[in-house]
């Protein structure tokens, strides 16, 4: 029954977090003279100050452990500073629609190959059967959407494709990185404000060359701090939390809602056209998020 309940708590704490996620979008439209290598740059790497801050006395207690895993830090680290500059790049250079698809939806196949090649664990057919339609949910949310003409050139928007797949396989590293420092009796909390902090010092002195001569403005300012706060700190608080009960191969499928939420609020709030499709791939991804949730009953051996 623990267990259960710990699985729901887990669930919904990473529902949660791509919720806060969805956001990124819209907020950021509101300052559209930062550079997105900017923005990724500045939210991950002043987040990842904010969660080592919180975290500094449980980083003490598990100091040993955590050096006890060189590689999978070294491995997080990297991956959460490749996640950002390779997922906005990709989306520049094939447009917003096929960048956003091939980042997100790889991702989930990313951590189960690795969980499958590496921890050995299994691949269930209910995983299976709700990453096929939650890829094709997310698919059809891209088609619904209005698709840029910026990634006009074949040679670009191929080079776009494979930062995206990039994007997806650094966003699964990590998840995975931290899972198996979980795993290891590292604090979720814990594990991922290290990996975050070994970022941010990669993050925070690449804003020297991508901020550039950006004009000082409270909008800017106020959208930089929510982007580095809400959806990085918070946001990965309850990623976390989430990962302490969560395979990270299925905490990766869960957030395929992210894209969901931000078609959501483009749609509502900025007011982006959408098409009947991508309402279709609405219902996808929600019954792929309904499988992930529904507990499947073991038959006795």
């Amino acid at each position: 029954m623990n267990n259960d309940l710990n699985n729901v708590k887990g669930i919904l704490a990473i529902i949660f977090a791509s919720f806060l996620w969805g956001t990124t979008g819209t907020v950021a439209s509101y300052a559209p003279q930062i550079n997105s290598l900017a923005i990724g740059a500045f939210s991950m790497g002043v987040g990842g100050i904010f969660l080592v801050f919180n975290a500094r006395e449980k980083l003490l207690k598990n100091s040993q452990k955590l050096l006890s895993s060189p590689k999978l830090l070294l491995l997080g680290s990297l991956s959460i500073v490749v996640y950002p500059l390779a997922f906005y790049t990709s989306m520049r250079l094939s447009g917003v629609a096929i960048g956003t698809v091939i980042s997100i939806a790889s991702a989930p196949l990313f951590a189960a190959l690795l969980e499958r090649l590496i921890s050995k664990k299994a691949i269930s057919a209910q995983w299976l059967i709700s990453f096929i339609i939650g890829a094709i949910g997310i698919a059809l949310l891209a088609l619904g959407r209005k698709i840029d003409s910026n990634a006009s050139d074949i040679y670009q928007q191929s080079i776009g494709i494979i930062l995206g797949c990039i994007a997806g396989l650094s966003y699964a590293s990590y998840s995975w990185a931290t899972r198996q420092l979980i795993e290891k009796g590292v604090d979720s909390q814990t594990a991922m404000s290290t990996l975050f902090g070994g970022a941010a010092l990669l993050l925070l002195p690449s804003l020297w060359w991508t901020v550039g001569n950006l004009p000082f403005s409270s909008t800017n300012l106020s959208v930089a701090l929510y982007l580095a706060i809400v959806p990085t700190f918070i946001g990965y608080l309850l990623f976390a939390f989430g990962l302490k009960f969560v395979d990270a191969s299925k905490a990766t499928l869960i957030t395929l809602i992210e894209p969901l939420i931000a078609t959501l609020l483009a749609v509502f709030i900025i007011g982006e056209k959408f098409k009947l499709i991508g309402w279709i791939g609405v219902f996808f991804v929600s019954l792929c998020l309904l499988i992930q949730t529904w507990k499947v009953k073991k038959t006795p051996q």
